[in-house]
Parts: structure tokens; C-alpha cells; sequence
């Protein structure tokens, strides 16, 4: 098969989060490389979440993606327009996939569109980043539907916990695949000048420990659990400073600040709301510990990953794969406040170590291979011969990622990674 594999991806919405940023990075890696050309559809022109509106041009991700030649579109639907899909977003669909190879989908949420299109034959590949499929509503029996129809090409899941919880709501075994998260390690490293930089920012004495959450305001989240923590922390540490950043962490959301004055905390004493940052990198590189306190849902959190290669030691609860990422290079900890604030405290004293921990193995959770791992099961659907020949990569394996149908091993250089965001 000769010329380029023509590669479209479908979003539900551009809105901050680590699945959009993980799979921008994927087509800013792979366009106009290893043989093929990525679009991109957004459902939505515009999101409302975690009480944060934002139009798709406004979002670091399309902007970093039409920037590197990247042809984006959309539907044109408005923030929360949830309407059966008409005849002419059908037929824009139907347009779009006959001009393509193959399709990728963010998340199982946009197979309800596809479900109802004509795709004429072109093969789906579900790109998949969390582990509570019961808790997708209507769009797990969407996946179901686009696997039981053969549709569905195969299912690229971002942990372990991701492919078990899948497997067990009755998606096929031989669909589902892990290709594990890794992110830019020029970007995100320590920086000392970044480090003061954002102490300084919010009034941070050089020496104060600094506690960091990155996180949409979100039930999955347990954003209680983290300020019942904060609240044990100033007891034990009362020189601590917490950030908080993502969406919905500002002081514009009542929930937010209600759920702080229940705790006795109030934003600007020690407690920073950042809100969305376009400069993760410098936040995480001015904490000493990065905190996530999930309940559920979470498969291979990003944060975790950014901000222990930034410095920051990872403490977190025990969902998804989180176990496997923090080992050895921080802590896990009960769902109590207590046992959280203690594990922050340790945390704090061992740093030292963990660090030297993360400079041993920080290439393993580098992006160059799961951007190749992506590009060589692009390449084996588009060439009909089926998924079957990925297998799972560990995010802690060493060494390189053999991908079978090209019957090598792709070494980390084999890609060429985007240039950071600035």
C-alpha cells in the first residue's frame, strides 16, 4: 500500500484536560510523520465544565494543533447541546470518512455519532483514558454497539486498569490494547528559575513545603478529600502552601469556595486557585509534592507524570494504575484525610531520595514510543490485517517497545517529538 494513511480524530469538545492534551500530542507527533497526514473533527464548537466556558479556539490544544498544519473542523454544536444528531451533521461525518483511512475516537463519547453514520467501511480505533466504564453513561453501550457490529477496529487503552475495567464490561479481549501515557521530557524537568518564579508569583517563601493539585473541580477528583487533607496539613505543617489548578479551581466557582469555608480554608491564606495554566511545567516545578486524591475513574493520570518529572514527589490514592507509577518514586495513601496529610509530610522528607529515584528512570515515561506504539497500530488497521500484532507495553518496562508489524524495535529517537509549548 503506497501514500500517505489519512488519519481523522474525532473530539466530543476542546476543553482542558490530560485525554486532550495526551492526544493532541499524539497527532502533533505523528502528522506529516512515519507516513501519515491527521484531521480532526470537535462535536462541539464550545464547553462548559467544572463552571468553566470556553471556545475551542481559546484551548492550547487547537491552537497547537492548527499551528503544526493540522486541519481542524466542527459540527458547530453550542456548549451543552446534548440533541439527537441531524441529517446534515450525518452527512458532514459521512463526507469527512470518505476522505480519511481511518478513524480515531477521544474517549468511547463521540461513537454515538459514529454509530449512526455512514463511514463507508472506514475502520474505528477507540482511544480510551479511564478505568469506570460504568460511570460513561450512554456511551459504554455506544462501544458496545460500534464492537458488536465490527466496527470497532480496536480500542487503545492508557493503563492496565483500563483494559481490565473494559474487559469486564464486555468489550472483546482482542480489541483492547495498552499503549501506556508518556509526556515531553524537555518540557517537563526541574527548572529553578521557573521554581521562583511561581513562588513568587503567589507570595511563596523560597523554603515553604508546597503542596500541589492539578485537577478539573470534578466528583471524580475528590476535591474534598484533598481540602480535609490541606485542613490536617496546617495542624501538622502550618507553613505548608497548597495550589490548586485546573478547571473550575478559581474562586469564580461557589462550589469551590463553599467547599472551602466548610474546612475553615479560604482562598489567598495559603490555599492558591490558579484556575487553567498554560504552564504546567512551572507549576509543578514549584511544589515539592503533586497530590491525587481520585476516588475513582482515573487510569494513568498525567499529573502524576508531569509533576514528578518536574519534581514534585507523587502522592496518591489507589485507583487505576497510580500504584505502578508512583512506585519508587513516591507514596500511596488511604482515602482518609489524615493518612493523606501524613503521606505528604513523608512524602516531604524523602523527597531527596525520590528524586534521585525519577533521574534513574524518568526516560521510561517519556512520549517518543507511545507516539510510535500509536502510529504502528494506525498503520496495521489501516492495512486491514487487524491490531493483533500490538501487544501491551508496561509504563515501567525498559528498554524499547518492539512493534510487531514492523518486526523491529522502535527506539524512543525513531519519532521526532513536537517542540514544547512555550
Amino acid at each position: 500500500m503506497t501514500g500517505q494513511t489519512r488519519v481523522l480524530s474525532i473530539y466530543e469538545g476542546f476543553f482542558s484536560g490530560g485525554a486532550r492534551i495526551l492526544h493532541s500530542d499524539v497527532l502533533a507527533g505523528l502528522h506529516g510523520r512515519l507516513g501519515q497526514q491527521h484531521s480532526l473533527l470537535s462535536i462541539h464548537h464550545e464547553m462548559r465544565r467544572e463552571a468553566t466556558f470556553q471556545p475551542m479556539q481559546d484551548d492550547a490544544c487547537y491552537r497547537r494543533l492548527v499551528a503544526g498544519g493540522v486541519a481542524v473542523s466542527t459540527l458547530g454544536r453550542g456548549a451543552g447541546d446534548r440533541s439527537a444528531y441531524g441529517a446534515h451533521e450525518l452527512a458532514r461525518v459521512a463526507e469527512l470518512a470518505r476522505q480519511v483511512d481511518v478513524v480515531l475516537t477521544l474517549k468511547e463519547q463521540p461513537l454515538g455519532l459514529l454509530n449512526r453514520a455512514e463511514l463507508h467501511g472506514r475502520p474505528v480505533i477507540a482511544c480510551l483514558h479511564r478505568s469506570d466504564p460504568q460511570n460513561q453513561g450512554d456511551a459504554l453501550a455506544d462501544l458496545r454497539e460500534a464492537a458488536a457490529c465490527g466496527r470497532l477496529a480496536a480500542v487503545v487503552c492508557c493503563a492496565d486498569s483500563a483494559r481490565e475495567a473494559y474487559a469486564a464490561a464486555g468489550i472483546p479481549a482482542g480489541l483492547l490494547h495498552v499503549i501506556p501515557n508518556g509526556v515531553d521530557l524537555r518540557r517537563f524537568r526541574p527548572r529553578r528559575r521557573a521554581r521562583a518564579a511561581v513562588r513568587a508569583e503567589f507570595g511563596i517563601p523560597a523554603d515553604a513545603p508546597v503542596i500541589v493539585f492539578a485537577a478539573r473541580y470534578d466528583e471524580m477528583k475528590n476535591v474534598p478529600l484533598f481540602l480535609a487533607a490541606t485542613r490536617e496539613l496546617r495542624t501538622l505543617c502550618p507553613q505548608a502552601h497548597v495550589l490548586l489548578c485546573g478547571a473550575g479551581m478559581t474562586p469564580g466557582n461557589p462550589a469551590l469556595l463553599a467547599d472551602l469555608a466548610v474546612r475553615d480554608l479560604a482562598a489567598g491564606d495559603r490555599v492558591h486557585l490558579l484556575g487553567v495554566r498554560a504552564d504546567p511545567e512551572a507549576v509543578f516545578a514549584a511544589s515539592d509534592v503533586v497530590a491525587l486524591t481520585s476516588a475513582f475513574g482515573e487510569a494513568a493520570p498525567l499529573c502524576l507524570i508531569e509533576g514528578m518529572l518536574c519534581g514534585a514527589v507523587p502522592v496518591a490514592t489507589d485507583v487505576g494504575d497510580c500504584a505502578a507509577i508512583v512506585e519508587g518514586h513516591g507514596l500511596i495513601a488511604e482515602p482518609e484525610p489524615e493518612a493523606v496529610a501524613h503521606a505528604w509530610l513523608e512524602a516531604l522528607g524523602r523527597r531527596p531520595q525520590f528524586l534521585q529515584a525519577v533521574r534513574y528512570s524518568r526516560d521510561r515515561f517519556g512520549r517518543a514510543r507511545m507516539i510510535a506504539a500509536y502510529g504502528a497500530l494506525i498503520r496495521r488497521t489501516h492495512r486491514g490485517s487487524g491490531p493483533a500484532g500490538i501487544g501491551p507495553a508496561h509504563p515501567l518496562s525498559k528498554g524499547s517497545v518492539t512493534l510487531a508489524d514492523t518486526g523491529r524495535a522502535c527506539q524512543a529517537p525513531s519519532v521526532r517529538e513536537p517542540l514544547p509549548v512555550a
